[in-house]
């Protein structure tokens, strides 16, 4: 770990009072569940219960009212892949000025809605591009054109030094954790609050946390320097970048002291057991931190462990595939393409000799026939445990079924399910 001596110095206290009477101050609670799961002390920083359910709201806010009043009357831009644009969106009405909000096309409903009703008459939202690196080109460019000024979701002084107060709140509660666990998109949360704890708490282990499919500033740190990836996977949108932020990968390389990567389908397992046994709510990169507990668990033991639950800004619609994902990576569900001879009972053979008593056909969907003998169907079928996987591929290999498993090719994978 190299000194944190170069890094620009960053005014938290000022922060923490502009931000005094617009933010929540969130709850750091004591978590038995995790606690006894890992044998350790496990506290959850619970900024899902922020006002606009997400940390984002402290950046946004901390910026905009650093700007000058008429710089502010111009109006303010930004791109956001949903909590950002809530955080901006509440600003924008707080502060009574004119902002419109750049959010890709794919952006959750819910967080559409939620942004449009936090900003009410005080913002417009324009949906451009598949990812959020797609609509800040746009949301760049329109601001240029109307002299407004952009308000970046990560990278910047002023939005780093918001997301720090996090930071603040943590130490302000419990002295000096051992590890500190932080969801990492753009960089913002993890620059911000590694940057206080570095000064406030420097024996705190820092871990970043990022989603499998969108490796940004790990590849950055292996790089050295910031680095566009050539496509990543959405599914954790709210840490799902292309690429950090320059301001917040030359802090993070000082201040964070490991970055590791979490599969989404972990993530899901995450967002549906902190639900169905803590009743928390957590979008994807909510639940980053939680998540990679499984992968420090002997680091951790008899350890102070704190995990920023980032945001809660979860699309219900979204919970199918949640669950889906959920059950592809615990190997509770598989897809097959399977070649059913043409003849009478042999689909009834398939379910009375194939499958165990506990598996489950969940989709059944005759394809176009090849010939006149075999005429090939997408079964879905899922397990009651991982175990039996093994299992259900012997049997179809001594029956001289005639089957692919899908879920091992991402291309047809994608094309057909």
């Amino acid at each position: 770990m190299e000194s944190i001596a170069n890094i620009p110095s960053m005014d938290f206290a000022a922060a923490r009072h502009r931000l005094k009477k617009v933010v929540n101050r969130t709850p750091l609670t004591y978590n038995a569940g995790l606690s006894r799961r890992y044998q350790c002390t496990v506290y959850l920083k619970r900024e899902d219960l922020q006002v606009v359910r997400s940390y984002k709201l402290r950046g946004a806010f901390n910026m905009m009212s650093s700007l000058p009043e008429a710089q502010l009357k111009k109006g303010v831009v930004c791109a956001s892949a949903g909590n950002h644009a809530q955080g901006f969106a509440y600003s924008c009405r707080r502060l009574g000025v004119q902002g419109v909000v750049f959010m890709p096309i794919i952006t959750p409903r819910q967080k559409v809605t939620q942004t449009q009703m936090f900003g009410e008459e005080n913002i417009s939202i324009r949906l451009v591009g598949d990812t959020f690196d797609d609509c800040a080109v746009a949301a760049k460019q329109f601001t240029e054109e109307n002299q407004m000024t952009f308000i970046p979701p990560f990278d910047d002084l002023r939005i780093i030094e918001g997301q720090g107060t996090v930071g603040m709140e943590i130490l302000e509660d419990i002295a000096e954790p051992d590890y500190l666990f932080i969801p990492v998109g753009g960089g913002g949360l993890s620059a911000g609050v590694g940057r206080y704890f570095k000064t406030c708490a420097p024996r705190t282990t820092i871990i970043g946390l990022e989603p499998e499919g969108a490796p940004s500033m790990s590849e950055a740190l292996k790089a050295g320097q910031p680095v566009t990836l050539n496509s990543i996977d959405r599914f954790v949108d709210g840490a799902a970048v292309k690429r950090v932020g320059d301001q917040t990968f030359a802090i993070c390389r000082e201040v964070l002291d490991e970055m590791h990567l979490v599969p989404e389908g972990k993530v899901c397992s995450t967002i549906l057991r902190l639900y169905n046994e803590e009743a928390i709510v957590v979008e994807p990169a909510g639940a980053l931190s939680v998540a990679a507990l499984d992968d420090y668990a002997e680091e951790i033991k008899g350890k102070t462990v704190v995990c920023i639950i980032s945001g809660s800004n979860n699309d219900i619609d979204r919970m199918q595939e949640i669950k889906e994902r959920s059950l592809q990576y615990e190997g509770l569900k598989h897809y097959f393409l399977i070649s059913f001879a043409q003849r009478p009972g042999s689909l009834r053979e398939f379910v009375n000799n194939i499958l165990g008593p506990s598996d489950d056909i969940t989709r059944f969907e005759y394809m176009q026939k090849t010939n006149k003998e075999n005429g090939p169907a997408l079964v879905g079928i899922e397990l009651q445990s991982r175990t039996d996987y093994d299992l259900l591929i012997a049997k179809m290999k001594a029956a001289h079924i005639d089957f692919s498993e899908i879920n091992k090719n991402d291309q047809l994978f994608g094309y057909m399910i």
